[in-house]
């Protein structure tokens, strides 16, 4: 969870709902990994693997905490809702903040974290206030002709309803629909769930390709669902690799919240040479 010297890193690895980042502290002389060492370290045959690495250093001003955030590609996302409850796990772990309650900067601005240990090592439930989400323009379709609504969750989303997410090809898809977002955007295809308030969402994350969960998707997909009409308040989003519970706020602009499981995997000391 530390950082070394120039020659090598040492992360720690966690996962929330299978959404899995690499947590990188910063430290006196460390340099940066740039996009080439974060594509070798997020690769899932040659590297440690994970869908992007987090940086962590001090807060300023109201936060406590910083976060810069790579996806698995080496490119910047401004934010990430299960990469925040994984940072903020890390962080609790290093020492660095003291739950329950802290705060963290991120490109999309300054995320309040609850977190809360759980009886079994290495497992914690943290809950984050993404902010409000905001849906961008008239509604939309995606290239077979089916609903869909862009939504800011500071970081761009796409929610596209669907009959079953399990069918749709989510890799032609984001092809297809690359030509309409050349600056990139996260799609997520949902679903009404078995129960009320409860959606299935399958997603192509930017910079990532499809995950196990996304957490800024979750929070888009309810919302964009609340406005259809499908869901109320409290929503339920069953991503493939569990579940995470979004509260919208009574009202367009209240905060969002985004709460469920976050889990240590492991501590990492990778070599900086193997990199390249």
């Amino acid at each position: 969870m530390t950082s070394g010297d120039r020659g090598s890193f040492a992360l720690s690895k966690h996962e929330a709902a299978g959404n899995d980042f690499l947590v990188l502290l910063d430290a006196p002389g460390l340099v940066p990994p740039d996009a080439t060492e974060v594509r070798a370290l997020c690769d899932r045959r040659r590297g440690v693997g994970a869908d992007g690495l987090i940086l962590l250093s001090a807060g300023a001003g109201r936060a406590d905490l910083a976060m810069a955030l790579w996806n698995a590609d080496g490119g910047p996302a401004e934010t990430s809702g299960n990469g925040l409850r994984c940072a903020a796990q890390a962080a609790v772990g290093a020492g660095l903040v003291r739950p329950p309650r802290f705060r963290v900067a991120t490109g999309a601005g300054v995320a309040m974290v609850d977190f809360e240990a759980s009886a079994m090592p290495g497992s914690a439930r943290a809950t984050v206030d993404m902010g409000p989400v905001r849906l961008l323009g008239p509604g939309v379709t995606d290239p077979a002709g089916r609903p869909a609504q862009r939504a800011d969750v500071g970081n761009p989303h796409l929610v596209v309803r669907c009959e079953d997410p399990d069918q749709i090809d989510l890799a032609d898809m984001a092809a297809r629909l690359a030509t309409n977002f050349p600056e990139g955007i996260n799609v997520e295809y949902v679903a009404p769930g078995l129960r009320p308030d409860e959606l299935v969402m399958r997603v192509w994350e930017r910079g990532a390709g499809a995950t196990l969960a996304c957490g800024s998707g979750s929070c888009a997909a309810a919302a964009v669902a609340r406005a259809w009409g499908l869901v109320g308040d409290l929503v339920s989003v069953r991503n493939p690799g569990g579940t995470l519970e979004v509260s919208l706020g009574r009202k367009d602009g209240d905060p969002v919240l985004l709460g469920g499981p976050v889990r240590r995997v492991a501590e990492v000391l990778v070599e900086r040479s193997v990199l390249r």
